[in-house]
């Protein structure tokens, strides 16, 4: 019984300051994204070959990092003073904020429809890894993100 606690406290004296170490890394991961930094887009495509031509184009110049294909969306919408129902497929894009111009007009430039839909969020927290995966593939400025007015 007493030589387990001594290793208890002698593990615990050991593995003490290598916890502390990956919490402090963990949390000064946390601490350097700068929200707003990255953004994810959503476009949506009439079908399965128009989403991969687009995607792979996206991807190949740097304009995202990861683009999902989502089949299987219903779009109900307003167009021409006609209520439309179409069948529908959305890329979900993740990119740096500074690229979402580029990549709105690379979509515009490509996309099959009159006025492609276009839009995007910034991502205000996410997993340290993945997104700095995301800059690392897309390329970050160091310029700040410009704060919504």
């Amino acid at each position: 019984m007493t030589q387990w606690r001594t290793e208890n406290v002698i593990c615990g004296h050991y593995l003490m300051p290598v916890l502390l170490t990956v919490v402090r890394n963990f949390c000064r991961a946390m601490s350097t994204y700068t929200p707003g930094t990255h953004s994810m887009a959503f476009v949506t495509v009439p079908d399965l070959e128009v989403a991969k031509k687009l995607s792979h184009g996206i991807v190949k110049n740097k304009l995202a990092a990861c683009v999902n294909i989502i089949p299987g969306i219903t779009s109900v919408y307003e167009w021409e003073e006609k209520i439309n129902e179409d069948g529908e497929l959305l890329l979900m894009i993740k990119t740096a904020t500074d690229k979402v111009d580029d990549l709105s007009k690379f979509v515009r430039e490509n996309h099959p429809y009159d006025c492609a839909e276009v839009i995007s969020s910034k991502i205000d927290n996410g997993n340290p890894p993945y997104l700095k995966w995301i800059s690392d593939t897309v390329g970050v400025s160091d310029k700040k993100p410009k704060l919504d007015s």
